[in-house]
């Protein structure tokens, strides 16, 4: 019997590699998502030249859109690899980021609700620098500040609840 439990738990621990082809299609979305960012900055590069000054801001805050995403799949990719599948072996590599190795699963949720909001923040923005040529109904941006809103209570709820299992442990 104990031999079939070892079985039953090599299994299970070994069930962790089913992650795998997971965090490969979130590298694949980054590199979507550089075709995405090239085609931004193809359109930009010709509205600084022809736009407005609106326009250029809204450029500019496109691409930080995509910067930031690209960033926050980038930290998933390697906390979540990391943390529930295996240490990523980098050797004595100068380049390995500093945080790689000490994120934890705690940690990855509030860089998730924070990149969260940064995105939904610059999208209300975007939209504030927008309201002047009509595209925006007032119930449209109502909804963008409410959607933003329970973004950044989220983010302050997952911090107080953090904040509380900590001080807990101490």
């Amino acid at each position: 019997m104990k031999s079939f439990e070892h079985f039953i738990e090599m299994i299970i621990f070994n069930s962790r590699w089913l992650l795998v082809p997971y965090y490969l299609g979130l590298v694949f979305a980054i590199a979507l998502l550089l075709v995405k960012f090239v085609k931004e900055f193809i359109g930009f590069a010709m509205v600084v030249f022809t736009g407005t000054g609106t326009d250029v801001i809204i450029g500019v805050l496109t691409l930080i859109d995509v910067v930031l995403l690209s960033n926050l799949l980038l930290i998933i990719v390697f906390a979540g690899y990391e943390n529930f599948v295996s240490k990523i072996d980098t050797g004595e590599s100068e380049d390995r980021p500093s945080w790689m190795g000490s994120v934890s699963f705690s940690d990855l949720k509030m860089k998730l609700i924070g990149s969260i909001v940064a995105i939904s923040g610059i999208e209300l923005l975007k939209a504030f620098v927008a309201v002047g040529d009509g595209s925006l109904t007032n119930e449209d941006l109502a909804w963008k500040v409410g959607i933003h809103l329970v973004f950044v209570v989220t983010g302050l709820l997952f911090a107080m609840s953090e904040w509380l299992t900590y001080n807990r442990k101490s």
